[in-house]
């Protein structure tokens, strides 16, 4: 072949420090597409849905050719808390987690992944981050910490 061809989805969960809930109404619409335009431009990703609740959220995206998903979390995270915090846009000083769960999604389930994504906020009145993980950790096989 002569060109490299890529198709790779990948759904990115990480929280914020000790799932503290600063993630506030007034400015996640702001960080979330923050977020997507950082995704598109520095690592040619396409972000299909950022979405998420005051303690996480959640990003189905399209991997880019040339940056390792660790890389990608890494800068993706410590760029936009740095965004947050230089705008004076939390309370509090904000901080995610150190660490993330990132999980390949199937083409055929993209679009369900999708619709997951833009109703976190309906989907967690029912159950807690915590329980949605666990989940998570039974169906992708994760031993939790």
């Amino acid at each position: 072949m002569p060109h490299s061809n890529t198709k790779i989805w990948i759904h990115l969960v990480f929280s914020t420090k000790d799932r503290a809930p600063i993630i506030d109404e007034s400015f996640e619409q702001k960080l979330y597409t923050h977020i997507e335009r950082k995704l598109s431009r520095e690592y040619d990703c396409i972000a299909e849905s950022v979405n998420g609740t005051k303690d996480h959220l959640h990003i189905l995206f399209r991997m880019g050719e040339k940056h390792s998903i660790e890389n990608i979390v890494k800068n993706i995270k410590g760029e936009s808390s740095h965004w947050i915090n230089q705008n004076s846009l939390s309370l509090s000083r904000f901080t995610w987690q150190t660490g993330y769960s990132a999980f390949s999604i199937s083409i055929d389930k993209v679009q369900r992944v999708n619709e997951y994504i833009k109703n976190q906020k309906e989907h967690h009145k029912k159950r807690t981050f915590a329980e949605e993980y666990a989940e998570f950790a039974k169906i992708y096989g994760i031993k939790k910490e």
